[in-house]
């Protein structure tokens, strides 16, 4: 009886690297399969030893395959295991590897979005920004260096996981661990945006609501100042002291509002944005709607 075939970390990671470009070849027709194809070259390799089997297991895994590309990672690890068991003569023939396939994919792609485009690829993006916007250079390199180790890191220990676990993984797959990991980072997610929303959005209304002659002692004389720096000096002391810039104290509605509420017309904006994506407003529409809006409330002098 000849040896048992293992795989080795080595084969491993070359599938790994492989399903980066999982996408690459995607079409209408079977979507993912080739990409998944090209991903389990190397196993198949090492599997497999003569033209006919090699040529068979790629014909196997052209089929039909498609779910979110970080998440198609357990389901490479899955079929690595079956494979194996197959190549090592275990009874496992091509439907029971394309079913485990097929019912994994659509489970995992329901994960896919909210984990990562709703929730880990908005948080990163928001701090680099934050970053960005203060012309810190390290925004920009954060964001790329955080998200390609996050990406990466994930795909590697979740195929390997798939690999391990074998055909058991679709149990667990079946139970309540991708209701409750969707859930948590949705939360997550929700509660990182909602603490920006107040840094990000802002909306400022413009009307003056009063303009009251303040007494003198109330603001700055900038006639009695030394000159140069001694008086630049000087002036920033007395506004640290709550002194005013101008004789006539100018009060704005966003002034106001901001007494009321700090940030508060930034959530209700956001807010409606969000109640027109839930009414399948496309986000294209809703971006062009504020850049017109933002543009005619600005003309005529609302903000």
């Amino acid at each position: 009886m000849a040896d048992k075939i293992h795989l080795t970390k080595a084969d491993r990671i070359k599938v790994w690297w492989r399903s980066t470009f999982l996408q690459g070849s995607w079409n209408y027709e079977r979507m993912q399969n080739g990409g998944f194809t090209y991903s389990l070259i190397p196993v198949l390799k090492r599997l497999y030893h003569t033209k006919e089997d090699r040529a068979a297991a790629l014909k196997r895994h052209l089929e039909f395959f498609n779910t979110h590309p970080y998440l198609a990672s357990p389901v490479i690890g899955v079929t690595m295991a079956l494979e194996e068991e197959r190549a090592n003569g275990l009874p496992v023939d091509d439907a029971a590897i394309q079913g485990v396939k097929v019912g994994m994919m659509g489970p995992l792609a329901g994960i896919g979005d909210p984990v990562f485009w709703f929730t880990v690829k908005p948080i990163i993006g928001a701090l680099a920004a934050s970053l960005a916007l203060t012309g810190n250079i390290m925004g920009p390199i954060i964001y790329f260096v955080a998200w390609n180790v996050i990406r990466m890191a994930f795909m590697w220990y979740t195929q390997e996981f798939g690999y391990k676990a074998g055909t058991k993984i679709s149990d667990d797959m079946s139970g309540g661990i991708l209701q409750e990991v969707t859930k948590g980072a949705t939360i997550l997610g929700m509660f990182i945006l909602g603490a920006l929303v107040n840094r990000w959005v802002s909306v400022k209304f413009t009307p003056i609501v009063s303009r009251v002659p303040q007494s003198k002692g109330a603001y700055i004389d900038w006639h009695n100042l030394p000159s140069g720096a001694q008086g630049i000096k000087k002036a920033l002391e007395l506004q640290a002291q709550g002194l005013s810039l101008d004789k006539i104290k100018v009060t704005t509605l966003q002034q106001n509002l901001d007494m009321l509420i700090p940030g508060l017309m930034g959530l209700l904006l956001t807010l409606f944005c969000m109640w027109l994506l839930k009414k399948k407003v496309s986000p294209i529409i809703i971006i062009l709607g504020l850049f017109v809006a933002g543009v005619f409330f600005h003309v005529i002098h609302l903000m």
